[in-house]
């Protein structure tokens, strides 16, 4: 999808996507996972989002990734905190105490530049790409950050209603982007209140990654 599309959304406030309060699939059950406070957590494709904040708020350390430097800006804004900037190659990288965000294209981001991390959570990315770019997002991402275990959120509703992003993403195309990598198992699923933009009935279903074994 053209970078343009993201900036402008962003430059014009058109971001329905984003929640306005953290994300209750996540609040209820990220914690089941039984990840150490202090892990980091991979955040990608993250715009200004309070589950974020949430992280945070548990203990956790974050990582993530954002086209829009607008975005990083109101994210930092929004916690009440001035981030340092640095160069970092194509990026620009905005850090605090536990927090990083690489500001630029997500495919610019290597391991070495990312560093490790315990586990992801996806709740904007994978559902924001279009098909041609799905495999290729998800081979990536399972690269740099070593396969790390994901907490992965789609939403999953009749494509033939409403075109997206958000895509519907159901568990073939879960398993068609990352079943070679991971063994894919649901954890929980909602309605989407009010259906999804208003237009449609869709539900929230969260998958757990973990490693395949070799």
């Amino acid at each position: 999808m053209d970078p343009n599309f993201w900036h402008k959304r962003w430059e014009k406030n058109e971001i329905g996507f984003h929640q306005s309060e953290v994300n209750a699939l996540l609040s209820d059950h990220f914690l089941g996972l039984s990840l150490p406070r202090t892990s980091r957590i991979f955040v990608p494709l993250c715009g200004k989002t309070r589950d974020i904040a949430w992280l945070l708020s548990q203990g956790y350390r974050v990582v993530g990734v954002e086209l829009s430097k607008l975005a990083v800006e109101q994210l930092f804004a929004d916690l009440g905190v001035a981030p340092e900037i640095s160069n970092q190659g194509e990026l620009l990288r905005y850090s605090a105490p536990d927090l990083e965000i690489f500001v630029g294209d997500i495919f610019e981001l290597s391991g070495d530049l990312l560093g490790g991390v315990d586990a992801i959570y996806d709740r904007a990315a994978l559902v924001a790409l279009p098909t041609e770019l799905r495999g290729r997002y998800g081979a990536h991402v399972a690269a740099i950050t070593q396969m790390a275990p994901q907490f992965l959120i789609c939403f999953e509703y009749d494509q033939a209603v409403m075109k997206g992003p958000p895509f519907s993403i159901d568990r073939h195309k879960v398993h068609d982007v990352y079943g070679m990598q991971y063994q894919i198992e649901p954890i929980a699923n909602r309605d989407v209140a009010g259906g999804l933009k208003g237009k449609c009935p869709a539900q929230e279903v969260v998958w757990h990654l973990v490693k395949t074994q070799s």
